[in-house]
């Protein structure tokens, strides 16, 4: 896959191209992208996404409760690359750029400096200032410039419509089994191993304490999770907790994300980390002492081995 910063030296033969934030990189998202490589096939072209960056959520309303993001750039990058696109081209987006109409966005941009051939759109989409660029608007550009557009429907799982604030509701519940079907794939976060107060190691249960990677990434509910750890290429069953460790802290402090490696030695701290998460536990309890949570652990740690290891068979 070719990465574009901007539009200097893009030269894309036959583009089929999207525009669209892509958060998340789920099942709805995988059908357009179905859709462009297809499509880019049949006319020996080349299927183009267009996305911007950062979210126009966090440029537009850094004073109100910022957007939580499903991925990173880095995330979303790798997972597009696994899709399958031949191009992504990532524009920067700023308040000058929200300004900008969509049939300037189409005329300038999609038309005059692509040259695309093919436009596919998802359902109910918009862009543009004010979000005026809808589907029938565009279908009317087309006409006049003389490229092909074509709009798919919603995708559908069970009596769900997938889409990026649906997943992002779900991983807000906890509800990371039913998140990561209609993601796809599993939800992870990546990010790094840094000092915490060596509780774990007290107790019997040494843990990795996680800085994430991105102030915007999404963080499940609170409680514990059976999760897989990827670091420095090898991968371990883990136990993860979220929360603020009640039994633990005297007073509330900023949420903790700690992770318990299944039969890990080793050092992990300043490391990269990636996590994977399979299914919750449980909620975040505080519990009326330190036995009565180490034994809770110990039965967190053994249901975790028993999902991880029906996952893997």
């Amino acid at each position: 896959m070719k990465i574009f910063r901007d539009l200097q030296g893009v030269n894309i033969i036959n583009p089929v191209a999207t525009i669209g934030i892509f958060d998340g990189v789920h099942l709805a998202h995988h059908a357009i992208i179905e859709k462009l490589n297809n499509t880019a096939r049949e006319i020996s072209g080349e299927s183009v996404i267009v996305t911007l960056w950062p979210h126009p959520r966090i440029v537009l309303h850094s004073e109100g409760e910022p957007i939580k993001l499903l991925n990173t750039l880095e995330e979303k990058i790798m997972l597009l690359e696994s899709a399958g696109i031949d191009n992504l081209i990532i524009l920067p987006f700023s308040k000058d750029f929200a300004l900008t109409g969509f049939d300037d966005f189409v005329r300038e941009i999609l038309f005059e400096k692509l040259n695309i051939r093919h436009l596919v759109v998802g359902y109910n989409h918009q862009f543009g200032k004010n979000r005026e660029g809808n589907f029938e608007k565009l279908k009317q550009l087309s006409v006049q410039l003389g490229f092909v557009i074509e709009q798919l429907g919603p995708v559908i799982l069970g009596d769900e419509r997938v889409s990026s604030s649906s997943v992002r509701k779900l991983l807000s519940a906890g509800m990371v089994q039913r998140a990561n079907e209609l993601l796809g794939y599993k939800f992870f976060l990546t990010g790094r191993v840094v000092k915490g107060k060596e509780l774990g190691t007290k107790i019997g249960f040494s843990t990795a304490n996680i800085q994430v990677s991105d102030r915007n990434k999404i963080i499940p509910a609170n409680g514990v999770y059976a999760v897989i750890v990827k670091t420095e290429g090898e991968s371990f069953m883990g136990v993860m907790n979220i929360g603020y460790r009640p039994t633990v802290e005297a007073r509330p402090v900023d949420i903790v994300l700690e992770v318990h490696l299944i039969n890990f030695t080793g050092d992990l701290y300043n490391k990269d980390i990636l996590i994977t998460f399979v299914r919750r536990l449980r909620g975040e309890q505080k519990f009326n002492s330190l036995d009565e949570l180490i034994r809770q652990i110990s039965k967190d740690k053994e249901e975790a081995i028993d999902t991880l290891k029906n996952l893997k068979k």
